[in-house]
C-alpha cells in the first residue's frame, strides 16, 4: 500500500526539495526569445524612472508579486515573516502558500499570519481551487481571507501536480461553476493561477466569464512541480510517472501572450521562471500588470529579511535600468517600448 504523507509533512518536503534538488522545468520561459530595442539617447534621467503601479486599490512601488510559496510549518513561519517584512519595506505584493493546512489545523494558522509585519502590503490568501470539489465552500474561502487579513484570494489550479501525488485530489469536473460562485460571493478580488504549467487562451476565457478579477499565468520555465513530486515519490512507479512531465506546460511568455489576447480587459500577472529585472520588464512590456517571483526569493527568505530585501532591491534596480535603456519613464511607456521576438 502506498504511503499517504500528512499535509504538513508534504509542505516541509516541498521546501526541502526546492532548496536541495534540481527541479527546473525542461522548458524555458520563452522570454529569452524577446529582445528590447536599445535606446542610446533615452532623453530621460535614471532617477526619474517611475516603477509604481496601482493594483486593486493598492499602490505598489515596484510591479512585483512575491508568489505563493509556503505555510503550515515552523520553518514556513520564519520564511513568510522574512518575505512579508521585505515586501513591506520595498513596497511589493505578496501571496502566502495554500492555507488548507491551517483551515484543517487552526493551530498552524500563525505561519500564514504576516499582517503584523506587513500592515500596508497587497496581500493574497491562497487555496487550492479543487478543494471546492472536496467540501470547501465560500465560507472556507472567506475564512482563509479573514485568517490573514488579506486583500484578495488566490485560487490555484494544479491538476497535473494532483495527478502525480499519491495523495492527489483529482476531481476537477464541475469546478468552474464553483469558482464562479466564489467570485460572486466573496467580498475581495479572486485571482486564479496555475502553479507552473501555464494558462491557455481557452481557460482564460472560461475564467473571465466566471468573474475572476485577475489571472496569474504561472507558466512553464521555472520550478517544475512534476519534478518536485518525482523527488518525493514513495515508489519507483510514482517516480517514473512524474519524470516524463519535466518538459510539460505552456512557457510563461507564450501563456502571457495567449491570455492577453484572449481577455485583454482583465488584469494579468506573469509568474513562472522569472529570474531578473529584465525578465520582469519583458513580461510588463508583453502586457502583465505584475511579475511574480518565487524561486529566487526562497533561499534568501530562509536566511533573513535583509537577504530578501537585497534581492528585491536588485530586481528593482535591474527593472529601472532596463526602463531607462528603452526610454520608458513609466510602466505605460514600457508597454509601448519596442520588444521584438527573435
Amino acid at each position: 500500500m502506498t504511503k499517504v504523507t500528512p499535509l504538513s509533512e508534504r509542505k516541509s518536503d516541498h521546501i526541502r526539495i526546492n532548496l536541495e534538488a534540481d527541479v527546473r522545468s525542461g522548458l524555458t520561459t520563452g522570454l529569452e526569445r524577446y529582445r528590447f530595442e536599445h535606446q542610446a539617447l533615452p532623453e530621460l534621467n535614471l532617477e526619474d524612472v517611475d516603477t509604481r503601479i496601482s493594483v486593486f486599490g493598492h499602490v505598489l512601488q515596484v510591479p512585483l508579486l512575491i508568489s505563493s510559496m509556503t505555510g503550515g510549518t515552523p520553518e514556513a513561519q520564519r520564511v513568510n515573516r522574512h518575505l512579508a517584512e521585505a515586501a513591506q519595506e520595498v513596497g511589493v505584493a505578496m501571496g502566502v502558500g495554500s492555507q488548507r493546512v491551517a483551515l484543517e489545523h487552526p493551530e498552524r494558522a500563525a505561519s500564514f499570519q504576516v499582517r503584523r509585519w506587513a500592515p500596508d502590503i497587497l496581500l493574497f490568501a491562497n487555496l487550492g481551487a479543487v478543494q471546492l470539489n472536496y467540501g470547501y465552500t465560500v465560507d472556507h474561502c472567506r475564512r482563509a481571507v479573514d485568517m490573514i487579513e488579506a486583500d484578495g484570494l488566490i485560487l490555484h489550479l494544479n491538476p497535473l501536480q494532483e495527478a502525480l501525488q499519491p495523495e492527489g485530489e483529482t476531481r476537477f469536473a464541475g469546478l468552474l461553476k464553483k469558482i464562479e460562485a466564489v467570485c460572486r460571493a466573496l467580498e475581495v478580488p479572486v485571482v486564479v493561477k496555475e502553479v507552473g504549467w501555464g494558462i491557455s487562451a481557452r481557460v482564460a476565457r472560461m475564467l473571465a466569464d466566471a468573474g475572476v478579477a485577475a489571472i496569474d499565468v504561472a507558466g512553464a520555465g521555472g520550478t517544475s512541480w512534476s519534478q518536485v513530486e518525482m523527488h518525493r515519490a514513495p515508489t519507483e512507479w510514482h517516480r517514473r510517472l512524474a519524470e516524463v512531465f519535466v518538459d510539460w506546460g505552456i512557457p510563461t511568455a507564450e501563456s502571457l501572450v495567449q491570455v492577453k489576447q484572449a481577455v485583454p480587459h482583465l488584469p494579468v500577472f506573469a509568474s513562472g521562471g522569472l529570474r531578473t529585472g529584465v525578465d520582469l520588464a519583458k513580461v510588463l512590456a508583453l502586457g502583465a500588470d505584475l511579475g511574480g517571483f518565487a524561486g529566487p526569493l526562497l533561499r534568501p527568505a530562509t536566511l533573513s529579511t535583509e537577504a530578501v530585501v537585497r534581492e528585491l532591491r536588485l530586481l528593482e534596480a535591474q527593472l529601472r535600468v532596463t526602463m531607462f535603456s528603452v526610454a520608458a519613464a513609466n510602466l505605460a511607456a514600457l508597454r509601448q517600448a519596442p520588444l521584438k521576438r527573435v
